[in-house]
């Protein structure tokens, strides 16, 4: 592996997977930095096994928030993005050192609670059930991470007109899995990917609250690094990964994941799609 990242994996190794997937050709590997949902979710257990079997590179990954993952890629130490924070995405694409960034799929974020639901938003919109919990002061559990979910979740708090602050409101600094366990330990409230929360449920005393508000889309684009970002970026290897995922044999695998654990499919493909159709 490159020498710049070998500081970078020692200090993110509570928080990063690195995972190499057989099969490579010698020398053909490349870096995706992508979010904690695609790691915790499974996601990328069932796509790169098949990304190397097909195109013969190997992808090791570093799965960490948006922001962080979006920083690798601005410093030259990640070849391909695989991201969800839209605001901080086109940043990046503005500063000129990417090339394509392609819509790949699509989930959406849940808020999730106690069962017992003390804050008694059960039900409500999004923006409402804040609202509520913020007036009741129930514990709410963020990420706190510079994630694409952490900047979501505080563009909602912004909707609901609430600055959240307070002994109730506690950050944990943390991916999205030790988020919702700290929530579920602490009988909070958090939003989580639908994706993230379906994969741990069975280990965690929360349940979803409130969904299906269209600001809980949430959307991941795939960035192709250039050699503007840094002379070790390895292009071809971005380019390759992203032909490959936008792929129809790859958007085939993210429609069916998730359909045979859990009844229903965990992200829905949308490489090809015209972005105006998801509100984009």
């Amino acid at each position: 592996m490159r020498a710049l990242l070998t500081g970078l994996l020692a200090a993110l190794l509570a928080s990063s997977v690195l995972t190499a997937c057989a099969g490579a050709a010698p020398g053909r590997s490349l870096v995706l930095a992508t979010t904690t949902s695609t790691q915790d979710s499974g996601l990328l257990d069932d796509l790169l096994p098949a990304f190397t079997a097909d195109t013969g590179w190997q992808a090791q990954t570093l799965a960490v928030g948006s922001g962080q993952a979006i920083e690798l890629g601005r410093r030259g130490e990640a070849d391909a993005l695989l991201v969800h924070s839209p605001n901080a995405e086109q940043a990046l694409v503005a500063e000129g050192a990417t090339g394509r960034r392609l819509l790949v799929m699509h989930n959406d974020f849940v808020l999730v609670g106690p069962p017992t639901d003390p804050a008694g938003v059960r039900g409500t919109d999004c923006t409402t059930a804040l609202k509520a919990i913020a007036a009741a002061q129930a514990v709410f559990v963020s990420r706190g991470d510079d994630s694409g979910t952490n900047a979501r979740e505080d563009d909602l708090w912004e909707r609901a007109g609430t600055a959240p602050a307070g002994a109730w409101y506690q950050g944990t600094g943390q991916g999205m899995r030790q988020t919702l366990q700290v929530a579920g330990e602490k009988g909070g409230y958090t939003l989580s990917d639908r994706a993230t929360f379906l994969a741990q449920r069975d280990t965690l005393a929360l349940a979803v609250l409130s969904e299906g508000d269209l600001d809980l889309l949430n959307v991941y684009h795939m960035i192709e690094m250039t050699t503007r970002a840094g002379d070790r970026v390895q292009a071809d290897g971005a380019a390759a990964f992203a032909d490959w995922i936008t792929s129809p044999s790859a958007q085939q695998r993210i429609a069916a994941f998730g359909t045979a654990e859990f009844g229903q499919p965990l992200f829905t493909p949308d490489a090809g799609k015209d972005p105006a159709t998801l509100g984009l």
